[in-house]
């Protein structure tokens, strides 16, 4: 009977447990929210993301603490002999928090490591080429995002894109948008959105938008977009991220549609940083 009981209780513990996670996590996040913000991340943020000034105190705010906890939740792994610096941590958190503001209350869950390279790195592919015929590839790369646990990208390309933000590339957002749409484990360019009604006006105005895309870079017609977006849905998703926080106004006119879809993901309206 005691070993019965003593079975109950513990189970009884563990379900509190699982119950009382997520208060705790948030209570958590929360005292790191109301730390004192460092004046070197002030001046961080302010060289390398160009937008920074342009947005709300309330959005200021709510970006730096995001940036708290990111930073406070992640670990960052140099690669290729990079040692990595505060300048490096801070830019980045920077830039891949922006897609937080939204206030969802995650923060990639999916997500431990980011792992930096110098520049360019170069992996081993093994590509199919033919029946039963496949070739291993050495192919150069500047970022990626893995279902589970990993970012990688390159700080060379970091710096560059922060230093021209309005050309619709950013090595950052676009692997952190990934991350979003690869939170329920699969990578299809549907992210969660807030309510199931949502999903068929989604599917609906992205795959027009990916059809055009496709339609149009074939056909050597000028885009808002990079023509990389074509890949598959999952980087067309990727790539429409880039364009709606680095080319909101041009977005919003040429793709409104595809503009009100991000507008209600993200709940911002990037066009006001402009």
């Amino acid at each position: 009977m005691v070993e019965i009981i003593a079975v109950f209780i513990i189970i009884a513990l563990i379900v509190i447990g699982i119950l009382a996670s997520p208060i705790l996590i948030k209570q958590r996040r929360n005292r790191i929210k109301r730390r004192p913000f460092p004046p070197l991340w002030t001046a961080i943020i302010e060289n390398h993301l160009p937008i920074y000034p342009n947005l709300s105190s309330d959005e200021r705010r709510r970006l730096q603490g995001h940036i708290q906890v990111f930073l406070a939740e992640k670990q960052f792994i140099g690669c290729g002999g990079l040692q990595v610096t505060e300048e490096m941590k801070v830019t980045i958190a920077a830039v891949a928090c922006l897609l937080l503001l939204n206030e969802r209350g995650k923060y990639f869950p999916q997500l431990r490591s980011i792992l930096i390279y110098p520049r360019t790195y170069f992996v081993n592919q093994t590509v199919a080429t033919g029946n039963y015929v496949v070739e291993e590839r050495r192919e150069a790369r500047l970022g990626e995002s893995w279902t589970q646990d990993q970012v990688i990208l390159s700080w060379e390309q970091v710096e560059q894109d922060t230093g021209n933000w309005k050309d619709g590339h950013n090595v950052v957002l676009h692997e952190f948008a990934h991350q979003l749409d690869q939170e329920d484990r699969t990578a299809n360019g549907v992210p969660i959105l807030q309510r199931n009604s949502d999903y068929p006006v989604w599917a609906q105005v992205m795959t027009a938008e990916y059809q055009k895309l496709c339609h149009d870079i074939p056909r050597k017609v000028k885009t808002v977009m990079d023509g990389y977006g074509t890949t598959n849905p999952a980087e067309f998703f990727a790539v429409a991220t880039e364009t709606f926080y680095e080319k909101p106004r041009q977005l919003k006119q040429h793709h409104p549609a595809l503009y009100e879809q991000l507008q209600r993901y993200y709940q911002l309206d990037p066009v006001q940083w402009t």
